[in-house]
């Protein structure tokens, strides 16, 4: 190995790129050189040579040891606890003094010796020795974010103090002894005769009222993120422009109370060619999303118009609370509502969905032509602040009337893993989101080729120096108006798969993120938002996190369809872990009848899925092996008669689907000691196409799909009561005293 080699790897691992790691068989990989040297670039390292990787070690290291304090220190409240203190020996006679400015102003002060502190790591230069030591502080110490400033002699340094609770908050319907239980469903698939097409807010209230009238604590809704505005048919929830505010289209335009002030609205909504098209939206089987968008367009155009002429113009109580969400949106929506309007300029002049295609100076959220823009079109970006504006009143509206129904622990709000690099939150700060690698995962025997999500990764390097600011505010924005949020590939906070640009997935390697860090402000921000988390944990899991998640509060995210033994027999109800969630299966897997039925094989037999006939063969031979192992575990559970079981599964012939099966999957999973159990809507109303079917696009109608029954028939469903009432049954008698 030569010595450029060693130095390539050294930085590696200063920087947290695995050079190793185990596939899903077990298996040692090694990472290519080129791999790492791709990633430690994109992380804004150099890598060229043996003197760019030199000196980049350097910097990482001086950095490192440059300032007395790190950037941010957190602590456990209530615990024994230390900061780190980097002293060079030149300093190590100074006494350390240190003064802690609380949040609420407040200061406490202190003194030290350095000689008596306990040494945690030591760096030997030419120039002398530098050591670094455990500052011990005041266990009692309040929770929050705090200000420190330390000393030594003339050298003075300032950190970000993060006093966190060890575990996530947990209302009571989640805490020991309880079993809830939820409905999950895609907003934009509930159809209502009122709404323009797509599911939205005023939905989400009346369906949130109707489940909580059949028992449900929560409803469960995919991402509600931010989009691209200008360009429609880019839907995935899961790819975002920003996690931090919320995609316009779930407004309900008639909702809004500048509609009610805005006769001009009103005749605009009311044309028969807004009525005709408007019939044809909510009739189609799938949510059209251009359509919907030039629906509610002119109209979102008409309400800003109104609002600004009676209560910007006028000053109102109204126009007042607007600039205080603007102020209090400060920078991140300021800077999401100019790339807004930016995005549907350059889209409509140029044709460019992505900033790293438009002219240089518009690629730098901070540049001067950033700034000209933004001034000659103040009126569109100020359109975009309304729209967030809008609808964040709707949503938080709909949680007020979904807590007074009785639904006591309220919304579950997802959290996507990452951005889409050609969104606002990429282009607003390029150094974060790393726009050279996707976020993806290794092959494993489900994805023999691995997978790239298309997503940009954070940057753990930045994500320190800014003090962990990008990752406190998607929580706080994604926990809003939510009594539970969903974390989606939860191991995220330990470690992400980055593929490089160009690079197929096999040709990625994990990099690691401060992981204590990250869950103990999780845990801060859970308890100041009353908000309890789950980690969706599923796939290759490291060894040990499963653990340390429950240990910090996180209920895991547990699916009967991949809960089995080592014999692949599907685990039964008192197997299941306490703290956790438990459902049968994902928006990206099938649902129980589509299951039942192999529709998803079908789905992937018809669109050429499958690299080889073997493979398409061994699912379906797998796939009638799983249905008699779980009519076993349904009979073993005492969920299902055996006389049932044989009407289900004619020994000739294909499977019969009946709503028995649903009553007995979801009185199983009422029986298992997790502490919530998620329906989903398409079960409930014996849906047979799941949402999403990874490995595709287009060809499939991915996030598109409406649910069969509208809003106000789903609610009197008895097939839909009945299969809550089962459930809620389940819950009760599986409750501890």
């Amino acid at each position: 190995m030569t010595a450029t080699d060693r130095s390539l790897l050294r930085l590696a691992r200063l920087a947290g790129v695995a050079l190793r790691y185990r596939d899903a068989r077990g298996k040692l990989q090694r990472v290519a050189p080129e791999t790492l040297r791709s990633l430690l670039a994109v992380m804004g390292l150099e890598t060229g040579g043996q003197r760019d990787v030199a000196a980049s070690i350097a910097r990482y290291e001086a950095e490192e040891w440059r300032a007395l304090l790190p950037p941010v220190a957190v602590i456990i409240a209530g615990e024994p606890a230390t900061v780190p203190v980097s002293l060079a020996d030149d300093a190590a006679s100074s006494m350390l003094s240190w003064r802690i400015t609380l949040e609420n102003g407040e200061r406490c002060e202190g003194r030290s010796e350095p000689g008596g502190l306990a040494v945690l790591a030591e760096r030997r230069q030419r120039k002398g020795r530098s050591r670094r030591l455990a500052l011990p502080l005041d266990p009692d110490l309040p929770q929050g974010y705090h200000r420190m400033t330390l000393a030594a002699g003339a050298v003075e340094s300032e950190a970000l103090l993060i006093v966190a609770p060890r575990r996530c908050y947990l209302p009571p319907d989640l805490r020991e002894g309880s079993r809830a239980w939820a409905l999950t469903a895609q907003l934009y698939a509930l159809r209502s005769q009122r709404n323009w097409g797509i599911g939205d807010f005023s939905d989400l209230a009346a369906l949130a009222a109707g489940v909580a009238r059949q028992g449900a604590r929560a409803l469960g809704i995919n991402p509600l993120h931010a989009l691209f505005p200008a360009e429609p048919r880019h839907i995935s929830p899961y790819s975002p422009s920003s996690r931090l505010f919320l995609n316009p289209l779930y407004i309900d335009v008639t909702a809004a109370p500048d509609f009610a002030e805005s006769t001009v609205a009103q005749a605009m909504a009311a044309s028969a060619e807004t009525m005709t098209r408007l019939a044809a939206a909510r009739d189609s089987g799938l949510v059209d999303y251009p359509a919907v968008a030039s629906l509610k367009r002119p109209i979102f155009d008409e309400l800003h118009r109104s609002f600004a002429e009676r209560h910007l113009r006028e000053a109102s109580a109204r126009g007042a609370a607007f600039r205080r969400f603007q102020e209090e949106g400060g920078e991140r929506l300021r800077r999401f509502a100019v790339f807004t309007a930016l995005h549907e300029h350059q889209l409509a002049s140029r044709g460019s969905f992505s900033w790293q295609d438009w002219p240089e100076p518009l690629r730098n959220a901070r540049s001067p032509a950033v700034a000209a823009f933004a001034a000659e079109h103040a009126g569109r970006v100020e359109l975009h602040e309304y729209l967030q504006w809008e609808a964040d009143r709707q949503l938080g509206e709909a949680a007020q009337k979904a807590a007074a129904a009785g639904l006591s622990i309220g919304f579950y709000r997802d959290l996507a893993v990452g951005v889409d690099p050609s969104g606002a939150e990429a282009w607003g700060d390029p150094a974060m989101m790393v726009t050279g690698a996707s976020v993806g995962a290794p092959p494993d025997l489900l994805n023999l080729k691995g997978q790239n999500w298309g997503l940009a990764p954070v940057n753990p390097v930045a994500l320190r120096r800014e003090a962990f600011a990008p990752f406190i505010a998607a929580l706080r924005a994604n926990m809003r108006h939510a009594g539970v949020l969903r974390i989606d590939h939860v191991m995220a906070l330990m470690h992400l798969y980055w593929v490089p640009r160009g690079a197929s997935p096999a040709e990625g390697s994990y990099v690691s993120y401060p992981f204590a860090e990250l869950r103990h402000i999780l845990a801060l921000e859970s308890h100041r938002q009353r908000c309890a988390v789950i980690g969706e944990d599923l796939g290759t899991v490291p060894q040990g996190f499963r653990e340390i998640m429950g240990d910090a509060g996180v209920l895991s995210y547990r699916v009967l369809l991949f809960e089995r033994d080592r014999a692949q027999r599907f685990l039964l109800p008192e197997a299941y872990p306490d703290l956790a969630s438990a459902s049968f299966s994902t928006h990206d897997i099938p649902t129980l009848k589509g299951y039942w039925l192999g529709r998803d094989l079908e789905w992937r037999r018809r669109l050429d899925l499958y690299p080889e006939a073997a493979l398409a063969e061994k699912d379906l031979q797998d796939r009638r092996r799983d249905r008699r192992r779980l009519l076993r575990a349904l009979i073993a559970a005492r969920a299902l008669p055996r006389a049932a079981a044989k009407r289900l599964l004619p020994q000739e012939g294909e499977p019969i689907y009946e709503r028995e099966l649903a009553e007995a999957v979801y009185r199983f999973l009422g029986r298992t000691r997790s502490r919530l159990v998620l329906m989903q809507i398409e079960d409930a109303l014996g849906e047979s196409e799941q949402v999403n079917l990874p490995g595709t696009i287009d060809e499939h109608p991915n996030w598109r799909r409406k649910l069969t029954l509208a809003l106000d028939q789903l609610l009197h469903d008895p097939a839909w009561t009945q299969l809550a009432a089962v459930l809620g049954e389940a819950r009760r008698g599986a409750e501890t005293p």
